[in-house]
């Protein structure tokens, strides 16, 4: 049978794969898939249906509500294709089965037998065959069955017998494992949308034909649900669908589908919403109009205020004469959920159709409403945003009313407002102005395609508004887009603004300073250091200042003149500090890191976070958090660079900052191969996108060069470490990520060493030593002094003192890991001069940090060097649940618990011949020779 492919679900492939191998070995079991309408529930359950072992009994039913009011009509659907091996039950089962299938129903005092025929009867196919049971959208289905299956559900242990189950909604399954299914994450969003785009097979477009009940239904669509395309996708269309379908698998398939080829193309907009004949849509539209008047206008009184609460929603129910539990239709249906902390509707769609469906008297009446009941003062601006969506036209002095609030309500708050303003303002300068500052409030909630579409709306503008609208536009640009253009265009916005808005042309220059420092164009940093200077007076303001400062810092450190970086910097660290504004203090973080005061950066770019979190400016997060790991990762707390760079990977996602997410899924990749971890790294690597136009030698890919290298470095291949750690900038023509390269530069002399390729290795540390020694930091001088260490005569007395001084130093520092390195090279170092007994000492230290950071490769390396040095060092333990398979795990755990292999074999229905090749396996893969082992290898 066809496997189908599902995009992103290996976690819950893999969840339900060793569901059915346990089953299949003897050890039932059950799993609920619970998750939102259309997230690809049904293409899992057939997934595993297509996965079966061969001879696997597969049964399958579907909850319907039209079939909800029949008792039991959900269990003859599912029992239906073995109902002639009822006869086979106990009598007293059989006879309550048979009655209850054909529609006699069940005394309550049958119950008991009606179940335990249930169980019964799966027991007895799984007795011949491993059974498979699907029951799809279980939450449709009519309680009586539900009942009985559930019961089932929670005693298939001893069978071989695995049980799906899907539900919308909450279900009362309690000692049913549940395992929630999430939105896709971006990247398996565009990875599902090229399967389609391109007519490739999938699982997705199988569940979306299923859904459409046609293989082929007239309209040119093939069997698998996607259209025929003879137009190659244009590169931008998987990334604005994926984001437009939220990460649902049935929204992204309804989306490429109703593509045109212009469409496909890029040649003509593409959809900002989901297509009117949407599988998705009429499902949710289909649910929504079965619910009763009152339902209804509590979803809509939701819908129509994103902020309102359980509490809220309670006051708005109670004040329109409606009960709160009428609400409870639309939940058992999964169009909404309540919780402690609001009114969440599980996809968008779902509020948006609660909205849009209503008529437009009931939409205003709702708002009216809304706002009579919200507080003038406290909760002013929503309150404005309310009346604002009931006008009836311009209204000036409701607009002004919207302006004043918005300065007192989050951003995305008031950036609706803005923009109900811009609507209800009739001078068009005016609506221009409104809809530009809605637009920066967007892009500061978070919202980078919405902040695009504010910007578009209001063009043409006025000259000032038109600057502010290019300068915001650039700083998208550089975090979204094609870096390598905003840095022109901002470079030329801040010469126009020059002499008419010099505060203006000032955030310009220093947008247009971030955008050179990430596609790696550092020479023409000096450009915007001398338009900054040109722009400086006496007596700026300290925002202003903090700027200038920054830039000329910066300037200073990528030209080599460390020393004359230095005062800058420092200013820039007080004046960010004092101003404690996420931008400022990032600033500040950046410059403390430059200054190699990293406990200082850290706690920098910690208190960034922190504002840009507490104001609600999450466009500011995904830099903070770059610096916080950049600080974490000098600090030697790896594991901590790791978390934050999560963090950071979802929050530049979160907000459209598609460019810094690639920073951060290429520091995962560095701190991944450090560690030694080269299938992390690699997959992290994989993951990596930004978007096009961000230039040749852009951040991401320096990183992502790094990581590679130390991985070539680990593999023994330092030629290559060399080559790519030497290609991340060019010392000819300054272009390339120099402050990647000189964080990497410790690897590059090492590996330059080992290459026999000295030359390079004293060219790029003449660099990093004239950072080091500029900053007084011991951990960049113990690494230099290290790999001056390195490039001395082996053996030599020279070569021993780099090394003495740079353990020194590593103690007044907290690397603990390059601590550990420093003691394995000079371990190495000491053996290969004939000296095993000192190597043993430092090899010793080395072995037990690696051990403590988990940092296996490396850990290796140094038993490696001590059996060279004449020392027995046993080999790690081996985990039995990272080398033994499911089955090997289960037979291996029942014969530590006595189980002869005979035993075994009769309880998970194997041959002896099968078990004895298993435990066979098992003691190779775990390098053990005897049951006692075993037994000890398991504990």
């Amino acid at each position: 049978m066809h496997i189908p492919r599902l995009r992103g679900r290996a976690r819950e492939q893999q969840t339900i794969a060793e569901l059915q191998a346990g089953a299949a070995a003897g050890v039932g079991g059950a799993l609920l898939l619970h998750g939102d309408l259309g997230g690809g529930k049904t293409a899992l359950l057939r997934h595993a249906a297509a996965a079966a072992p061969d001879g696997t009994v597969l049964l399958w039913a579907t909850g319907l509500d039209e079939e909800a009011d029949l008792p039991y009509a959900g269990l003859q659907s599912l029992l239906q294709p073995v109902a002639e091996r009822i006869a086979d039950l106990p009598a007293h089962q059989a006879l309550a089965l048979t009655r209850a299938l054909s529609g006699q129903g069940c005394a309550a005092d049958d119950r008991l037998a009606l179940s335990m025929a249930v169980l019964t009867l799966l027991g007895t196919l799984g007795r011949e065959h491993p059974v498979l049971c699907c029951v799809d959208d279980a939450d449709a289905l009519d309680r009586p069955s539900l009942d009985a299956i559930a019961f089932t559900a929670r005693r298939v242990r001893a069978h071989r017998v695995a049980l799906l189950l899907t539900s919308t909604a909450e279900l009362p399954l309690n000692g049913v494992p549940r395992l929630p299914l999430r939105p896709l994450d971006p990247a398996s969003g565009r990875a599902m949308l090229a399967d389609l785009l391109s007519g490739r097979d999938h699982g997705w477009a199988e569940d979306l034909a299923h859904a459409r009940s046609a293989a082929e239904d007239g309209s040119g669509r093939t069997a698998s649900g996607a259209w025929p395309r003879a137009v190659e996708p244009s590169d931008d269309v998987p990334a604005v669908l994926a984001a437009l379908g939220g990460g649902n698998p049935r929204a992204l398939a309804d989306l490429a589908d109703s593509l045109s080829d212009s469409q496909l193309a890029g040649e003509a907009p593409l959809p900002t919403r989901l297509p009117a004949d949407s599988a998705l849509l009429r499902t949710y539209r289909a649910r929504l109009d079965r619910l009763p008047p009152d339902t209804r206008w509590l979803l809509l009184l939701a819908a129509a205020d994103e902020e309102t609460d359980a509490a809220g929603l309670m006051r708005a129910a109670h004040s329109s004469g409606v009960d709160i539990a009428a609400l409870a239709p639309a939940e058992r249906g999964g169009l909404v959920r309540v919780s402690r902390g609001g009114i969440v509707f599980p996809q968008p769609i779902a509020r948006a159709l609660a909205y849009e469906e209503a008529p437009l008297a009931q939409r205003r009446a709702a708002h009216l409403h809304l706002a009579q009941i919200l507080d003038a003062d406290s909760q002013r601006l929503r309150r404005a945003v309310h009346l604002a969506a009931a006008a009836h036209g311009p209204d000036a002095e409701l607009a002004e009313e919207l302006e004043e609030a918005a300065t007192g309500g989050g951003y995305s708050r008031a950036s609706a407002a803005l923009e109900h303003a811009a609507q209800l303002t009739t001078e068009p300068g005016g609506a221009a102005s409104r809809l530009v500052t809605a637009a920066r409030y967007a892009w500061q909630s978070g919202s980078a395609g919405r902040a695009r579409s504010l910007l578009r709306r209001a063009r043409p503008a006025a000259p000032g508004v038109s600057a502010e609208s290019e300068v915001l536009s650039g700083e998208i640009e550089l975090r979204a887009g094609a870096t390598a253009n905003a840095a022109e265009s901002l470079l030329t916005i801040a010469d126009r603004l020059a002499a008419s808005d010099r505060e203006l042309a000032v955030l310009a220059l220093m947008r247009a300073g971030e955008a050179v420092c990430f596609s790696g164009d550092y020479p023409r940093y000096a450009e915007v250091a001398s338009r900054a200077a040109a722009l400086r007076r006496p007596g700026d303001p300290p925002d202003l200042e903090v700027v200038f400062e920054h830039i000329a810092g910066f300037a200073y450190t990528f030209g080599g003149r460390h020393h004359r970086a230095l005062a800058p910097l420092r200013r820039v660290l007080e004046l960010g500090a004092a101003l404690d504004t996420a931008s400022p203090l990032t600033c500040a973080s950046a410059a403390a890191l430059l200054l190699a005061d990293d406990v200082g950066a850290h706690r920098l770019a910690a208190r960034a976070v922190e504002v840009a979190r507490d104001s609600g400016d999450v466009s500011a997060l995904p830099l903070a958090l770059e610096m916080t790991a950049y600080a974490e990762y000098w600090l030697g707390r790896y594991d901590a660079a790791a978390a934050t760079s999560m963090h950071g990977l979802r929050a530049a996602r979160a907000c459209g900052q598609g460019n810094y997410a690639g920073d951060h899924q290429a520091m995962l990749a560095v701190l991944a191969a450090i560690r030694g971890d080269r299938e992390q790294a690699l997959r992290h690597i994989r993951d990596i996108e930004v978007a096009p136009g961000t230039g040749q030698v852009n951040r991401p890919k320096a990183l992502s060069q790094w990581a590679l290298a130390v991985l070539d470095l680990i593999a023994g291949r330092p030629a290559d470490t060399v080559a790519r750690i030497a290609g991340i900038a060019c010392p000819v023509t300054g272009r390339g990520h120099i402050v990647v390269q000189a964080m990497a530069t410790p690897w590059l002399v090492e590996a330059a060493v080992r290459a026999d390729d000295r030359e390079q290795a004293v060219a790029a540390l003449a660099g990093f030593d004239l950072w080091a020694s500029s900053t007084g930091d011991p951990v960049r001088r113990a690494l230099s002094a290290r790999c001056h260490a390195l490039l001395a005569a082996r053996g030599s007395a020279e070569a021993e003192e780099h090394f003495q001084q740079a353990l020194a130093l590593h103690l007044a520092g907290e690397a603990d890991f390059e601590q550990a390195r420093t003691e394995l090279l000079y371990g190495q170092e000491l053996r290969r001069a004939r000296r095993p007994r000192d190597a043993r000492e430092h090899l010793h230290r080395a072995l037990e940090t690696f051990t403590q950071l988990d940092a296996p490769a490396w850990a290796d390396q140094a038993r490696a060097e001590l059996r060279a040095a004449g020392e027995a060092v046993d080999a790690p333990a081996v985990r039995a649940a990272d080398v033994l398979t499911a089955q090997q795990l289960q037979i291996a755990r029942l014969v530590c618990d006595g189980a002869t292999n005979r035993e075994v074999a009769a309880q998970l229905f194997l041959s002896p011949r099968t078990v004895d090749h298993h435990m066979r396996n098992i003691f190779a893969r775990l390098n053990i020779r005897s049951r006692i082992e075993l037994a000890k290898a398991l504990t």
